[in-house]
């Protein structure tokens, strides 16, 4: 899997760079969770700080376009984004297993 980089725009408000890229496949469309890890990996950043926001893959082709938000921490990622994309992403869900075995 390649990814490309097409467009940043910096968010300073938000602590974030928003970025657009292209993802080349050979296979079906890859999930979510290796996409934000090869995009972290491209952008030498932690999984935890890259929030993928949506993945449109035309039918039969091998070409995926993707948005996504890399923030300056994971901390600014769960302050901003919605519940369910920091669950779609798997951001904080580590710590929320953590914090329920201790309470046990």
């Amino acid at each position: 899997m390649d990814v490309d980089i097409v467009s940043e725009a910096d968010n300073p408000m938000l602590h974030r760079t928003d970025v657009t890229f292209e993802l080349t496949h050979e296979d079906a469309t890859p999930e979510r969770l290796q996409v934000r890890d090869s995009l972290a990996a491209k952008l030498n950043k932690d999984a935890d700080e890259v929030v993928i926001r949506n993945l449109n893959t035309k039918f039969g082709m091998r070409k995926t376009v993707g948005e996504a938000k890399v923030y300056e921490s994971a901390d600014f990622a769960r302050e901003v984004e919605q519940d369910h994309m920091l669950e779609r992403n798997k951001i904080g869900v580590e710590e929320e297993a953590d914090a329920e075995a201790e309470e046990a």
